[in-house]
């Protein structure tokens, strides 16, 4: 580590032991654990010959297994692959699968703001990012632990999957539960977290559904009222 001077087996080894942490691209040197040679930073010991990694790279001095690793340029650092099935969205400034070119919304730099579920690092985390239909990006441990609670990105209150069915499923519970006479005849202004369309609709207290694109995502944007001949 040429932060500190010390012999580390990995960068994680080295952060979690210091007060600060290693900058993997200033790496020199290497000590082969067989031999004990220090030596240029490289694939193999100059000496014995020991292969220090299946997969190596010179830019980010990474050592690994062959994960069918690749570094990506625009990204700054290694990719696990194989690199035919990811491309890098340029606004969002990520590697993402091929299934998502031109399906995907982008957001600008968004692969450079933290996690919103766990707070920690995005772009560089070994931990895959999952991107919502919104564009925002969460771990993906994060985001199947946010299943568990609910079906909204943290941060623009966006459906984070296809909630198609479910708002079928509602409808159904919806007719089948007609609400008390002095609610029969309210209406409420709502405001759809899907769409960002406003619509008046008639008070429901299981949900009130957007009459632009049928989600119950929404949130009331005004006070409740009668029709003038119910008062």
């Amino acid at each position: 580590a040429p932060c500190c001077d010390k012999l580390y087996t990995c960068r994680l080894c080295h952060d979690n032991n210091e007060d600060h942490q290693l900058d993997r691209f200033k790496v020199q040197e290497v000590q082969c654990i067989n031999c004990e040679k220090i030596q240029r930073a490289q694939q193999s010991c100059e000496d014995c010959s020991t292969l220090f990694g299946e997969y190596y790279c010179s830019i980010c001095h990474l050592f690994d297994k062959d994960k069918k690793q690749y570094h990506c340029e625009n990204c700054g650092i290694c990719r696990i692959g194989p690199k035919e099935d990811f491309f890098h969205c340029l606004k969002c400034n990520l590697c993402l699968a091929m299934n998502l070119q031109g399906k995907h919304k982008c957001i600008e730099n968004v692969s450079r703001q933290n996690c919103p579920i766990c707070l920690e690092d995005i772009h560089t985390s070994r931990v895959v990012a999952h991107v919502l239909p919104c564009g925002h990006l969460l771990h993906r441990t994060c985001y199947e632990e946010m299943l568990k609670e609910g079906y909204r990105c943290p941060l623009c209150m966006h459906s984070a999957l296809d909630m198609t069915r479910y708002w079928r499923q509602l409808d159904n519970e919806v007719a089948q539960t007609p609400m008390p006479s002095e609610y029969q005849n309210m209406t409420v202004d709502i405001l759809c977290n899907d769409c960002n369309g406003r619509s008046t609709v008639q008070f429901h207290i299981l949900g009130m559904k957007c009459q632009n694109c049928d989600s119950y995502n929404t949130a009331q944007a005004g006070r409740r009222r009668v029709s003038l001949d119910q008062q």
